[in-house]
């Protein structure tokens, strides 16, 4: 019984009403840095550092890549015990994924949210390519 009060208690510090309400509101103004694209050695680096940084206040993360359908974006979990529950820890979960160097030509972003609702970004390489 204790331990599911501590799970109960454990969600509701990861996914508040109000985190939700930021997450939501932030993403949606900063829509445009939701992705990122780089060329670095010999690769292109695809970046999701703006969307994890919220995704506690997020229920889902699905991307496409030049028209693929969208598919779920693995992620670490939020770090409730934490003081800082979207700190990115894992060394085995990276912030962006490979690609060959310059087969990324679109990104499609479709973000889930805990009241329903779902916001998509859509991207061509030259507009989110950084050096």
């Amino acid at each position: 019984m204790l331990a599911k009060l501590g799970l109960a208690v454990a969600l509701a510090l990861v996914a508040s009403p109000m985190q939700a309400q930021d997450a939501k509101q932030i993403l949606t103004l900063t829509r445009q840095n939701w992705v990122a694209v780089r060329e670095y050695d010999g690769k292109d680096l695809l970046y999701f550092t703006n969307l994890l940084a919220w995704r506690c206040g997020v229920e889902d993360i699905r991307f496409g890549v030049n028209g693929e359908p969208p598919a779920p974006l693995e992620h670490e979990p939020c770090h409730a015990d934490d003081a800082t529950p979207n700190a990115l820890y894992a060394e085995d979960i990276l912030p962006y994924l490979t690609y060959p160097l310059g087969s990324v030509e679109t990104i499609t972003v479709e973000v889930d949210f805990p009241d329903g609702s779902t916001e998509v970004g859509r991207y061509e390489r030259a507009k989110v390519a950084i050096r």
